[in-house]
This record gives structure tokens, C-alpha cells and sequence, in this order.
């Protein structure tokens, strides 16, 4: 059974009134590039944040001032992006030294995770880098972002993945979004079993991603919202209102 609750959740109590307030048991983690989206998601009942740098990028590392401005101004958990540039997952020696200098630095501003993957030159899971990272990171909980939608064999890298000993997977069930792959991301959660998370992510937005939870059984899920609102806008109400009205539907 995939955990509903995530060890983070329980031991820090940071969210344990706000979870308590949620019948379905649903986690709604939100991703954020700004301290204004941060505090907005917070307000609006998000339940976990991914912090990145750059997420029209797709998500880069973000800096430590602002790790330190969002830890000020939010309770809520916080997952940190470890990705040192754009484009794909396959790191030199001098970028993988720079992830793991960047978790030394992450471990120090009490977050409760870090967001990261390593893939090799034939699209595999490159289980023993990822796995030096999450071992690096303990004991903070470890998400293996998209980078599995890139992997040639889904099944196959779950089970790397599940071998580094990361907690979750961050994934679209290799569609373009969600929603198109949700088939392959309830088939996912069944292989998982209570061994890692799957974490849907990628286009879901107040239309669909309630019907995501019907069709696969997942208990969290992951959005930026960026198909319905643009990463740079500077319109953060109407992201609030967005945020808010993901958790509404959820619990419909």
C-alpha cells in the first residue's frame, strides 16, 4: 500500500493540523520558484512544497537565501530541487561534485527533503550515484524527479530506483502529462507496493486532477500549475485561487 502520510509529516508536526483537515487523506505538493508562490501555496492549503531555481526549466537548484527565506515564512514541509543545470540528467564528474556540495548546504537549513536523479548514458537509472546522494542526504527524504519519464523501461527503473533507497518517484507515467499516463502510473503504484511513493505530477491542474486520483488510486500528488498559469507571471492570487481550488476538488 502506498504510505499516505510521509515520515516528514509526522515527525516534524509541521503540517499536522492542516493534514488533519483532509478526510481523503490526500497530499497535494505544489512546486515553487519565489517566496511570494510559497507562502501563497501555503495559504492556499498546499501541504508540501518543492522549492526550485528556474522552473520554466524545468526546475533548478535554487540558492541558499532563498531556501532561507521560505523556511522563514512557511510551516509546511519543504523538498529542495537538486538539479545543477538544464537539459539532461547525465552528469559530469565537476556536476555531480556540485549536487553534493549543494545537499551538504540544503542539510544545514532544516528542510525535510531534497529532489534529485542521476541517469546513465543508455537512459537506465544510474543507481549508484543516485544512491550515493540519497545516502548523502540522510535523513532527509529523497523524490527522484522526471527524469524517470526519460528512463527506456519504466518498470525496470522503478526497481532501480527503489534499490537507491529513495522515497518516492516524481512521474507522468512517461505521457506528456498525468492524466495521459495515468494507465501506466496506477500500474506503477501497484508494482511500488509499500516500497516507494509514486507521486504523479506533470499538467495537473483543478480540471483533472481529481479524476488523476480516480484513475490510479495515488494518495499524493504534484503540480506547479504551469498549463494553467505561467511560471513568470506575477499574478500570485491568481495562483493562490488555482492552488486552493486543487485542494477543493480533491476533496469533492
Amino acid at each position: 500500500m502506498v504510505r499516505c502520510v510521509p515520515g516528514e509529516v509526522v515527525s516534524s508536526g509541521l503540517v499536522a493540523s492542516v493534514f488533519m483537515t483532509m478526510p481523503t487523506g490526500l497530499l497535494l505538493e505544489v512546486a515553487v520558484d519565489s517566496l511570494r508562490r510559497a507562502t501563497a501555496a501555503e495559504h492556499a492549503g498546499a501541504h508540501r512544497l518543492e522549492l526550485c531555481a528556474s522552473l520554466e526549466a524545468g526546475g533548478l537548484t535554487p540558492d541558499i537565501e532563498l531556501i532561507r527565506q521560505v523556511r522563514s515564512a512557511v510551516r509546511i514541509p519543504i523538498h529542495v530541487m537538486v538539479r545543477p543545470r538544464p537539459g539532461n540528467f547525465i552528469y559530469s564528474a565537476d556536476e555531480f561534485a556540485e549536487m553534493k556540495e549543494s545537499i551538504k548546504a540544503i542539510e544545514a537549513e532544516n528542510v525535510q527533503g531534497i529532489v534529485a536523479g542521476v541517469l546513465l548514458p543508455d537512459g537506465s537509472v544510474d543507481t549508484q550515484r543516485t544512491r550515493e546522494l540519497v545516502m548523502l542526504a540522510l535523513p532527509l527524504q529523497v523524490t527522484f524527479h522526471r527524469a524517470f519519464d526519460e528512463t527506456r523501461d519504466l518498470a525496470a527503473a522503478l526497481e532501480d530506483v527503489a534499490l537507491t533507497g529513495a522515497n518516492r518517484i516524481l512521474t507522468s507515467g512517461g505521457a506528456a502529462d498525468a492524466q495521459k499516463g495515468a494507465s501506466v502510473l496506477r500500474t506503477l503504484i501497484q508494482r511500488a507496493g509499500n516500497r516507494v511513493t509514486i507521486l504523479p505530477g506533470g499538467g495537473l491542474h483543478p480540471g483533472n486532477i481529481a479524476e488523476v486520483v480516480r484513475a490510479t488510486g495515488v494518495r499524493e500528488l504534484h503540480t506547479g500549475l504551469g498549463g494553467v498559469i505561467s511560471y513568470t507571471s506575477q499574478d500570485t492570487a491568481a495562483f493562490e485561487s488555482a492552488v486552493q481550488a486543487c485542494i477543493t476538488n480533491l476533496h469533492g
